[in-house]
Protein backbone atom coordinates (compact mmCIF):
# COMPACT_ATOMS: atom_id res chain seq x y z
CA UNK A 1 0.00 0.00 0.00
CA UNK A 2 0.91 3.55 -0.77
CA UNK A 3 2.29 5.54 2.10
CA UNK A 4 1.66 9.04 2.73
CA UNK A 5 4.44 9.90 4.47
CA UNK A 6 6.30 11.86 1.63
CA UNK A 7 3.41 13.52 0.58
CA UNK A 8 3.14 17.47 2.13
CA UNK A 9 0.18 18.96 1.73
CA UNK A 10 -0.39 22.86 3.09
CA UNK A 11 -3.53 24.35 4.64
CA UNK A 12 -4.23 27.48 4.50
CA UNK A 13 -6.13 28.68 7.52
CA UNK A 14 -5.31 25.42 9.30
CA UNK A 15 -5.37 26.81 12.70
CA UNK A 16 -8.67 27.71 13.21
CA UNK A 17 -11.99 26.12 14.21
CA UNK A 18 -12.38 23.95 10.95
CA UNK A 19 -8.70 23.70 10.15
CA UNK A 20 -7.41 21.89 13.63
CA UNK A 21 -10.11 18.96 12.46
CA UNK A 22 -8.70 18.67 8.71
CA UNK A 23 -4.99 18.42 10.50
CA UNK A 24 -6.55 16.09 12.56
CA UNK A 25 -8.09 14.40 9.93
CA UNK A 26 -4.81 14.33 7.55
CA UNK A 27 -2.19 13.28 10.12
CA UNK A 28 -4.18 10.44 10.77
CA UNK A 29 -3.87 9.94 6.87
CA UNK A 30 0.22 10.12 7.56
CA UNK A 31 -0.12 13.53 5.34
CA UNK A 32 2.87 15.16 6.24
CA UNK A 33 1.24 18.90 7.00
CA UNK A 34 2.40 22.45 6.47
CA UNK A 35 -0.28 24.52 8.47
CA UNK A 36 -0.27 28.65 6.58
CA UNK A 37 -1.15 31.09 8.66
CA UNK A 38 -0.80 34.79 9.81
CA UNK A 39 0.05 34.25 13.17
CA UNK A 40 2.15 30.41 13.02
CA UNK A 41 3.25 31.59 16.70
CA UNK A 42 -0.14 30.78 17.91
CA UNK A 43 -0.99 27.47 16.22
CA UNK A 44 1.04 25.49 19.01
CA UNK A 45 -2.01 23.55 19.37
CA UNK A 46 -1.95 21.70 16.65
CA UNK A 47 1.73 20.15 16.95
CA UNK A 48 -0.12 16.91 19.35
CA UNK A 49 -2.53 16.37 16.87
CA UNK A 50 0.59 14.22 14.86
CA UNK A 51 3.80 12.98 15.62
CA UNK A 52 7.01 14.73 15.94
CA UNK A 53 7.76 16.56 12.78
CA UNK A 54 4.59 15.92 10.84
CA UNK A 55 3.18 19.52 11.14
CA UNK A 56 4.72 22.43 10.81
CA UNK A 57 3.62 25.83 11.37
CA UNK A 58 4.65 28.96 8.90
CA UNK A 59 3.61 32.52 8.28
CA UNK A 60 1.53 33.40 5.55
CA UNK A 61 -0.97 36.30 4.71
CA UNK A 62 -3.50 35.81 1.64
CA UNK A 63 -3.22 39.35 0.75
CA UNK A 64 0.57 38.90 0.13
CA UNK A 65 1.15 36.58 -3.16
CA UNK A 66 4.89 35.95 -1.94
CA UNK A 67 3.79 34.38 1.22
CA UNK A 68 1.72 32.03 -0.48
CA UNK A 69 4.22 31.19 -3.25
CA UNK A 70 6.59 30.22 -0.44
CA UNK A 71 4.17 27.89 1.59
CA UNK A 72 3.43 26.28 -1.26
CA UNK A 73 6.55 25.33 -2.09
CA UNK A 74 7.06 21.71 -2.52
CA UNK A 75 3.52 20.77 -1.69
CA UNK A 76 1.19 17.94 -3.35
CA UNK A 77 -1.80 19.80 -2.27
CA UNK A 78 -3.50 23.13 -1.48
CA UNK A 79 -6.55 24.06 1.48
CA UNK A 80 -7.73 26.65 1.84
CA UNK A 81 -10.16 27.66 4.78
CA UNK A 82 -9.29 30.86 5.26
CA UNK A 83 -12.43 33.26 5.59
CA UNK A 84 -14.09 35.74 8.12
CA UNK A 85 -17.89 36.21 9.79
CA UNK A 86 -16.48 40.26 10.04
CA UNK A 87 -14.61 42.42 8.10
CA UNK A 88 -11.76 44.59 10.27
CA UNK A 89 -9.05 46.56 9.46
CA UNK A 90 -7.27 45.19 5.97
CA UNK A 91 -8.87 41.51 6.57
CA UNK A 92 -12.17 42.67 3.75
CA UNK A 93 -14.63 39.97 2.79
CA UNK A 94 -12.85 41.15 -0.84
CA UNK A 95 -9.62 40.39 -0.11
CA UNK A 96 -10.13 37.62 2.23
CA UNK A 97 -12.29 35.50 0.63
CA UNK A 98 -12.08 36.61 -3.27
CA UNK A 99 -8.77 37.70 -3.76
CA UNK A 100 -7.18 35.66 -1.10
CA UNK A 101 -8.84 32.38 -2.61
CA UNK A 102 -7.90 33.49 -6.20
CA UNK A 103 -4.00 34.15 -5.19
CA UNK A 104 -4.18 30.41 -3.83
CA UNK A 105 -5.19 28.77 -6.93
CA UNK A 106 -3.00 30.83 -8.83
CA UNK A 107 0.09 29.55 -7.13
CA UNK A 108 -1.22 25.86 -7.30
CA UNK A 109 -1.65 26.28 -10.28
CA UNK A 110 1.81 27.02 -11.12
CA UNK A 111 3.50 24.37 -8.77
CA UNK A 112 1.27 21.70 -9.99
CA UNK A 113 -0.64 20.74 -6.91
CA UNK A 114 -4.60 19.62 -6.53
CA UNK A 115 -6.68 22.46 -5.39
CA UNK A 116 -9.64 21.88 -2.17
CA UNK A 117 -11.36 25.27 -1.97
CA UNK A 118 -13.90 25.48 1.19
CA UNK A 119 -16.53 28.05 0.47
CA UNK A 120 -20.08 28.02 1.92
CA UNK A 121 -23.91 26.96 0.72
CA UNK A 122 -24.66 30.93 1.04
CA UNK A 123 -21.86 31.68 -1.78
CA UNK A 124 -24.47 33.59 -4.50
CA UNK A 125 -22.93 36.59 -6.90
CA UNK A 126 -26.30 37.91 -5.96
CA UNK A 127 -26.67 37.75 -2.45
CA UNK A 128 -28.13 39.80 -0.51
CA UNK A 129 -24.62 39.70 2.18
CA UNK A 130 -21.18 40.68 1.41
CA UNK A 131 -20.30 37.13 2.57
CA UNK A 132 -22.21 35.42 0.35
CA UNK A 133 -21.00 37.50 -2.74
CA UNK A 134 -17.53 37.01 -1.74
CA UNK A 135 -17.32 33.61 -1.29
CA UNK A 136 -19.25 33.29 -4.68
CA UNK A 137 -16.57 35.44 -6.15
CA UNK A 138 -13.17 33.40 -4.54
CA UNK A 139 -15.19 29.92 -6.35
CA UNK A 140 -14.79 31.97 -9.35
CA UNK A 141 -11.57 32.89 -9.17
CA UNK A 142 -10.64 29.34 -7.77
CA UNK A 143 -12.50 27.58 -10.70
CA UNK A 144 -10.49 30.13 -13.28
CA UNK A 145 -7.22 29.29 -12.16
CA UNK A 146 -7.63 25.68 -11.52
CA UNK A 147 -10.51 24.06 -13.34
CA UNK A 148 -9.81 20.57 -11.43
CA UNK A 149 -10.39 22.05 -8.29
CA UNK A 150 -12.72 20.48 -5.98
CA UNK A 151 -15.37 22.82 -3.53
CA UNK A 152 -17.25 22.35 -0.73
CA UNK A 153 -20.11 24.63 0.45
CA UNK A 154 -20.77 23.26 3.92
CA UNK A 155 -23.94 24.75 5.76
CA UNK A 156 -23.33 26.39 9.36
CA UNK A 157 -20.66 24.14 10.71
CA UNK A 158 -20.43 22.78 14.72
CA UNK A 159 -18.50 21.30 16.50
CA UNK A 160 -16.26 21.98 19.56
CA UNK A 161 -14.79 25.37 19.51
CA UNK A 162 -17.71 26.52 16.86
CA UNK A 163 -18.71 30.08 16.90
CA UNK A 164 -22.39 29.00 16.31
CA UNK A 165 -23.84 26.43 19.15
CA UNK A 166 -21.16 27.76 21.63
CA UNK A 167 -22.03 31.25 21.37
CA UNK A 168 -25.68 30.75 21.89
CA UNK A 169 -25.41 28.71 25.10
CA UNK A 170 -23.03 31.14 26.59
CA UNK A 171 -25.49 33.87 25.64
CA UNK A 172 -28.19 31.73 27.09
CA UNK A 173 -25.55 31.39 30.31
CA UNK A 174 -26.25 35.47 30.72
CA UNK A 175 -29.17 36.19 29.18
CA UNK A 176 -33.09 35.52 30.14
CA UNK A 177 -34.18 35.70 26.32
CA UNK A 178 -32.76 35.08 22.94
CA UNK A 179 -33.07 36.76 20.23
CA UNK A 180 -35.14 34.83 17.13
CA UNK A 181 -33.93 37.37 14.15
CA UNK A 182 -36.99 36.78 11.45
CA UNK A 183 -38.71 34.80 13.63
CA UNK A 184 -36.28 32.26 13.56
CA UNK A 185 -37.29 30.73 10.29
CA UNK A 186 -34.48 30.65 8.68
CA UNK A 187 -33.66 27.17 7.37
CA UNK A 188 -30.30 25.18 8.51
CA UNK A 189 -28.80 22.10 7.76
CA UNK A 190 -25.91 21.79 10.40
CA UNK A 191 -23.06 19.82 9.73
CA UNK A 192 -20.78 18.28 12.31
CA UNK A 193 -17.01 19.78 11.58
CA UNK A 194 -15.39 16.20 11.65
CA UNK A 195 -17.78 15.30 8.82
CA UNK A 196 -16.74 18.23 6.97
CA UNK A 197 -12.85 17.31 7.42
CA UNK A 198 -13.61 13.86 6.28
CA UNK A 199 -14.82 15.05 3.26
CA UNK A 200 -11.74 17.39 2.40
CA UNK A 201 -9.48 14.29 3.56
CA UNK A 202 -10.77 12.22 1.22
CA UNK A 203 -10.84 14.59 -1.26
CA UNK A 204 -6.68 15.49 -0.80
CA UNK A 205 -6.74 11.33 -1.74
CA UNK A 206 -8.49 11.66 -4.82
CA UNK A 207 -11.81 10.58 -3.73
CA UNK A 208 -13.75 13.91 -5.52
CA UNK A 209 -15.10 14.69 -8.76
CA UNK A 210 -12.71 17.26 -10.68
CA UNK A 211 -14.12 20.55 -10.95
CA UNK A 212 -17.15 19.59 -8.77
CA UNK A 213 -18.86 21.65 -6.43
CA UNK A 214 -19.64 19.50 -3.18
CA UNK A 215 -23.13 21.08 -0.55
CA UNK A 216 -22.07 19.46 2.96
CA UNK A 217 -24.88 19.06 5.16
CA UNK A 218 -26.13 17.44 8.06
CA UNK A 219 -28.95 14.85 8.60
CA UNK A 220 -31.95 16.90 9.78
CA UNK A 221 -33.38 20.61 8.22
CA UNK A 222 -33.73 22.72 11.41
CA UNK A 223 -35.34 26.36 11.95
CA UNK A 224 -33.23 28.67 13.67
CA UNK A 225 -35.96 28.35 16.04
CA UNK A 226 -35.71 24.52 16.24
CA UNK A 227 -31.63 24.69 16.77
CA UNK A 228 -32.39 27.47 19.75
CA UNK A 229 -34.41 24.99 21.42
CA UNK A 230 -32.31 22.25 20.91
CA UNK A 231 -28.69 24.24 22.17
CA UNK A 232 -31.21 25.33 25.40
CA UNK A 233 -32.36 21.78 26.18
CA UNK A 234 -28.49 20.37 25.82
CA UNK A 235 -27.54 22.97 28.36
CA UNK A 236 -30.55 22.65 30.57
CA UNK A 237 -31.35 25.75 30.33
CA UNK A 238 -35.42 27.57 30.24
CA UNK A 239 -34.93 30.88 28.17
CA UNK A 240 -37.53 33.15 26.26
CA UNK A 241 -37.20 33.13 22.62
CA UNK A 242 -37.86 36.44 21.30
CA UNK A 243 -38.64 37.35 17.67
CA UNK A 244 -37.03 40.14 15.97
CA UNK A 245 -37.93 41.43 12.51
CA UNK A 246 -35.22 41.71 10.12
CA UNK A 247 -35.53 45.58 9.87
CA UNK A 248 -35.00 46.54 13.89
CA UNK A 249 -32.12 43.04 13.82
CA UNK A 250 -30.17 45.28 11.08
CA UNK A 251 -30.42 48.63 13.49
CA UNK A 252 -29.70 47.11 16.13
CA UNK A 253 -26.44 45.34 14.57
CA UNK A 254 -25.22 48.52 13.84
CA UNK A 255 -24.57 48.98 16.88
CA UNK A 256 -23.69 45.09 18.19
CA UNK A 257 -21.14 45.29 15.57
CA UNK A 258 -18.72 46.23 17.96
CA UNK A 259 -19.56 44.30 20.81
CA UNK A 260 -17.23 41.69 22.40
CA UNK A 261 -17.99 38.56 22.08
CA UNK A 262 -21.51 36.76 21.91
CA UNK A 263 -22.94 40.15 21.70
CA UNK A 264 -21.13 40.74 18.30
CA UNK A 265 -23.86 40.72 14.97
CA UNK A 266 -23.07 42.83 11.89
CA UNK A 267 -25.67 44.24 9.37
CA UNK A 268 -24.31 41.45 6.70
CA UNK A 269 -24.83 38.43 9.50
CA UNK A 270 -28.75 39.97 9.35
CA UNK A 271 -28.65 39.88 5.73
CA UNK A 272 -27.05 36.42 5.21
CA UNK A 273 -29.62 34.66 7.79
CA UNK A 274 -33.23 36.33 5.08
CA UNK A 275 -31.58 33.33 3.40
CA UNK A 276 -32.28 29.68 3.63
CA UNK A 277 -28.31 27.32 4.11
CA UNK A 278 -29.43 23.95 2.95
CA UNK A 279 -28.18 21.44 0.35
CA UNK A 280 -30.03 21.84 -2.67
CA UNK A 281 -31.81 18.74 -4.60
CA UNK A 282 -29.40 19.50 -7.34
CA UNK A 283 -26.69 18.68 -5.32
CA UNK A 284 -28.80 15.59 -4.11
CA UNK A 285 -29.35 14.80 -7.55
CA UNK A 286 -25.60 14.42 -8.71
CA UNK A 287 -24.38 12.71 -5.65
CA UNK A 288 -22.01 16.11 -4.68
CA UNK A 289 -22.80 15.64 -1.14
CA UNK A 290 -21.28 14.10 2.16
CA UNK A 291 -23.69 10.91 1.10
CA UNK A 292 -22.03 10.89 -2.44
CA UNK A 293 -18.99 10.46 -0.42
CA UNK A 294 -19.92 7.44 1.62
CA UNK A 295 -20.10 9.53 4.52
CA UNK A 296 -22.94 9.42 7.13
CA UNK A 297 -23.12 12.61 8.88
CA UNK A 298 -23.76 13.09 12.78
CA UNK A 299 -26.74 15.12 13.75
CA UNK A 300 -26.19 18.22 16.03
CA UNK A 301 -28.43 16.64 19.07
CA UNK A 302 -26.36 13.40 18.58
CA UNK A 303 -22.60 15.51 19.10
CA UNK A 304 -23.97 18.62 21.09
CA UNK A 305 -23.80 17.21 24.22
CA UNK A 306 -20.38 16.11 24.01
CA UNK A 307 -19.13 19.33 24.01
CA UNK A 308 -22.18 22.53 25.40
CA UNK A 309 -21.91 20.52 29.19
CA UNK A 310 -20.16 23.19 30.11
CA UNK A 311 -22.54 25.43 29.96
CA UNK A 312 -24.96 23.73 32.17
CA UNK A 313 -25.65 24.79 36.20
CA UNK A 314 -23.40 22.47 37.01
CA UNK A 315 -21.01 21.40 34.09
CA UNK A 316 -20.94 17.92 33.85
CA UNK A 317 -21.81 17.41 37.04
CA UNK A 318 -25.24 18.18 36.42
CA UNK A 319 -27.96 15.46 37.03
CA UNK A 320 -30.03 15.22 33.63
CA UNK A 321 -33.82 15.43 33.61
CA UNK A 322 -35.84 12.48 33.11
Amino acid sequence: MASNLDTLVTVFGGSGFLGRHVVRALAKRDYRIRVAVRRPELAGHLQPLGRVGQIHAVQCNLRYPTSVEAAMRGSYAAINLVGILAESGAQSFEAVQARGAGAVARVAAAVGADMVHVSAIGADEKSPSGYGRTKAAGEKAVLSATPSATIFRPSVVFGPEDQFTNRFAALARVSPALPLIGGGMTRMQPVYVGDVATAIADAVDGKTKAGATYELGGPEVLTMREIMQIILSTIERRRMLISLPFGLAKLQAFILQFAPGPLKLTPDQVALLRTDNVVSDAAKASGLTLEGLGIAPDSLEAIAPQYLWRFRKTGQFANRRT
